[in-house]
């Protein structure tokens, strides 16, 4: 009982930490994380058929049993900046470590769009991501959203797709997170001020 409450204060100081800890807001974090998806092979292409995207340079993510993860990010339509938004997850289950990624989650349509800008989004716990290596050959992975991953010839290598009029790709920036539990991600989103 004793490391029960042990790890459920560290995990506490883990997840006020993860929030209270500055992210990136600067400019060049944002068009650094656009070069890089649109470098790689995986997410190139929908740069030039997505409605839309909303891309997250800086998610903090990290858990001893109960894990947090926070990124602040923004909401492209076009190609033009729309708002703001921000990403929280809460997760229970087996789960150890840290790690910072970007995300960007592309929007087949309108109506994909205006389901992620309403106010109030959340994945399910089902979804699922593209995990990609910048640089190097891609690997599938789950990071709580929705994309799939495919085989090749017997080379492992990820692909995405738009599920529910979603594609959704992370790139992992450092750290080490290994962990079984699925959660949801939440999402706000906040009109940018003109």
């Amino acid at each position: 009982m004793k490391s029960f409450l042990t790890a459920i204060a560290a995990s506490t100081c883990l997840i006020v930490s993860l929030f209270a800890a500055p992210t990136a807001h600067a400019d060049e974090s944002y068009d650094q994380a656009v070069v890089n998806f649109q470098k790689a092979k995986e997410t190139s292409k929908f740069f030039d058929t997505a409605y839309g995207y909303a891309l997250f340079p800086t998610v903090g993510k990290g858990g001893i049993g109960i894990g947090a993860a926070y990124g602040k990010g923004r909401v492209y339509q076009g190609g033009v900046y729309m708002g703001d938004s921000s990403l929280t997850q809460l997760s229970i289950g087996f789960q150890l470590g840290g790690q910072a990624y970007s995300e960007i989650i592309f929007f087949k349509d309108a109506k994909s769009y205006e389901a992620f800008t309403s106010g109030s989004f959340e994945f399910d716990a089902q979804a699922s991501a593209v995990a990609i290596n910048m640089g190097a050959s891609a690997q599938a992975g789950t990071t709580g959203n929705s994309a799939g991953a495919g085989q090749s010839g017997g080379n492992r290598s990820a692909s995405g797709s738009y599920i529910n009029g979603m594609a959704v790709f992370t790139a992992a920036k450092g750290g080490l997170m290994f962990e079984a539990a699925l959660a949801g991600q939440a999402f706000s989103f906040e009109p940018r001020a003109n």
